[in-house]
């Protein structure tokens, strides 16, 4: 079976709502329970891939209170190894409150804790050159896992044949411009949403921001536009998938459980279009419960949907100058 390494920000997610609006100033609003599970990047793809049969561990940084706890041990039960994960006797667990209110977007409220002191030198490298895939989430949201070091252990990823799955988040306000440029050569999937490509290249539009990363290095850039779908460029094709339509109740978890659909199509050798669909189906079906990984499909149920749900991916044009 293959091995995957999930490495990135490990956060105690806190959800509030679904609200039928957010509180006016000095209003307390009463909800029946104040849930609290894993979620960051790193947690939430290594869950929804451990749904779908396949070995994973995870790597990453958390404190040492009652918040980790509950971290890792969510992790263990949804089939995760937490082996790597350190626990940091100084910063507290990285924490998220999210707001669900009815007809606006989510709102998050974050503490970097512990992810603030992970670093490209927590990966230790016999683990790493002994998996399959490696992916990291959430740089830029891990102000010491810096771009150079991390360049360093993808490239030993290259020579060792282990394949590179990344992707971020861009904190509001951040320039970025130009910031992977020693990532991206050694990355086999690069996976941003709309705005965080945007952010990346300058580019206004994902064929055009897929093109620019595509040329920057990256193997196969996917670019994300939630409702609208997918596109993804592997410097041959441009593939446009669509998003399936499912009951959104909190799509918190959503970019992730695709992310963990691309990293299986991948390893289970489905073609690029076969992917673009598993991930599709696993980032639809995030979203359809509060919580990151709470309702995200196991693998039969995945193929389920596909089969009684088909999409049409289509090629569309590129600038192959």
């Amino acid at each position: 079976m293959p091995r995957i390494g999930c490495a990135g920000i490990l956060v105690a997610d806190m959800f509030c709502g679904p609200l039928a609006a957010l509180p006016r100033p000095g209003e307390l609003i009463a909800v029946d329970d104040l849930p609290q599970s894993a979620g960051g990047c790193a947690a939430n793809v290594a869950i929804s891939l451990a749904r779908q049969g396949l070995e994973v561990e995870v790597c990453g940084c958390v404190g040492n209170d009652a918040a980790a706890d509950m971290l890792v041990a969510e992790l263990a039960r949804g089939g995760v190894g937490c082996d790597r994960v350190v626990r940091s006797p100084m910063l507290p667990t990285s924490k998220t409150v999210i707001l669900l209110a009815g007809g606006a977007d989510r709102r998050y409220i974050h503490a970097f804790g512990a992810n603030a002191a992970f670093r490209a030198a927590d990966v230790q490298r016999d683990w790493l050159l002994g998996l399959d895939v490696f992916y990291v989430g959430g740089i830029f949201a891990l102000p010491a896992f810096l771009p150079d070091e991390l360049a360093e252990l993808l490239a030993a990823c290259r020579s060792a044949g282990v394949t590179t799955v990344i992707d971020v988040v861009v904190p509001g306000g951040r320039d970025v411009r130009g910031a992977l440029d020693a990532v991206l050569p050694h990355v086999d999937f690069f996976l941003p949403n709309e705005d965080e490509a945007r952010a990346l290249t300058g580019a206004e539009t994902p064929v055009a921001q897929a093109e620019e990363l595509h040329r920057a290095g990256a193997g196969t850039v996917i670019v994300t536009s939630g409702s609208a779908g997918a596109l993804a460029f592997d410097g041959t094709r441009l593939l446009r998938a669509p998003a399936y339509s499912l009951q959104a109740i909190d799509p918190s978890g959503s970019g992730d459980a695709f992310t963990a659909g691309i990293i299986a199509g991948s390893v289970r050798g489905l073609g690029l279009a076969e992917t673009l669909l598993y991930g599709a189906a696993l980032g639809a079906s995030a979203a359809r419960a509060v919580g990151t990984t709470t309702s995200v499909f196991d693998a039969r149920a995945a193929e389920d949907f596909m089969r009684a749900n088909p999409l049409e991916i289509r090629e569309a044009e590129w600038n192959s100058r």
